[in-house]
């Protein structure tokens, strides 16, 4: 793990991890259209092994954030990384049926992925019975981190502002919500017309989460500003944490992937500050007797010219 008080630095590649890594692993997923594939990335060695379950953004598929899964498993942790309907890869063209409903086919998929642990172990040679089933995250990135808030309890309001369905899952310990998008009140003519499931009840999202919000990340889907992103915090009940990144756009300095085109904001610094910091969090997270989360927090208060703030409560 990278030391706590270089924060604004590249964690250190002295002593790298082996990682392993398979693609597709396919879950039958009846009524679905198209089966669901899913990467697995997890450390070579070590048992007990800690899981994320992550959402990908809107387009996007399982190959994409390979700097967040490639460190959180050379740190130990299985990631397994579901490609879902809305991924360019698969082409869903706008007309099909599934398309109003893959705000829910997003977040089903999720829960296959828990449903389907054993199944997704045993297609890594030598990781099966390795998982802790005890110690599971959800993360997501932008549409993503919305898909995964649902597992930790936000839900979407009807036209009247009634909460929808509960779909948080007992199996899940924490989450990770990057960029995710704040509250419906505040959404554009044309996204309040395109995209109704954005309106979001935060009331209820009582596990605990750290919110990643960049102080630069203006959406063209909100008439608010980046203040839109720390909304998850704000309106949400519980153990919540919130790093705010200075200068940080969508995609937060290139979480997406390795010189994504994407990046327009790209800060190799910024990414390795989300990966130590998420780390930590997780690690904190599973076990209440770690210290490493409160280790890095202090860290990053005394950092000069620190990348962000973080706020807790």
């Amino acid at each position: 793990m990278s030391d706590p008080n270089t924060l604004t630095a590249r964690p250190s590649a002295a002593t790298p991890s082996t990682v392993i890594s398979a693609r597709p692993v396919v879950l039958p997923a009846p009524g679905r259209g198209t089966d669901l594939q899913v990467r697995v990335t997890a450390p070579a060695t070590g048992g007990d092994l800690p899981v994320i379950v992550f959402s990908h953004g809107f387009g996007g598929s399982m190959n994409d954030y390979a700097p967040l899964a490639d460190h959180w498993a050379a740190e130990g942790f299985v990631v397994l990384q579901p490609t879902h309907l809305d991924s360019r890869t698969l082409a869903l063209p706008p007309e099909d049926p599934r398309t109003p409903r893959i705000w829910r086919w997003r977040i089903e998929d999720l829960v296959r992925v828990l449903d389907g642990l054993d199944v997704l172990a045993a297609a890594v040679p030598g990781l099966g019975g390795r998982l802790d089933r005890g110690r599971v995250a959800v993360a997501g990135h932008s549409w993503g981190a919305q898909s995964a808030s649902a597992l930790l309890g936000a839900r979407v309001l009807d036209d009247g502002g009634v909460p929808g369905e509960d779909l948080s899952d007992p199996r899940v310990t924490a989450g990770v919500l990057l960029a995710l998008t704040g509250l419906g009140d505040d959404l554009t003519p044309f996204a309040a017309e395109h995209f109704p499931f954005m309106r979001p009840s935060f009331a209820t999202m009582t596990r605990p989460a750290l919110i990643v919000a960049g102080d630069h990340d203006q959406s063209l889907l909100s008439t608010r500003g980046p203040d839109w992103f720390t909304d998850p915090y704000t309106c949400s009940p519980g153990n919540k944490s919130l790093l705010t990144l200075f200068g940080a756009e969508h995609s937060l300095g290139g979480i997406n992937g390795y010189e994504a085109a994407a990046t327009l904001d790209e800060s190799p610094a910024r990414v390795a500050l989300i990966q130590h910091l998420t780390t930590a969090y997780l690690r904190s997270a599973f076990d209440p007797g770690d210290t490493t989360w409160k280790s890095a927090a202090t860290a990053l208060a005394h950092t000069p010219a620190p990348l962000g703030t973080l706020q807790n409560k």
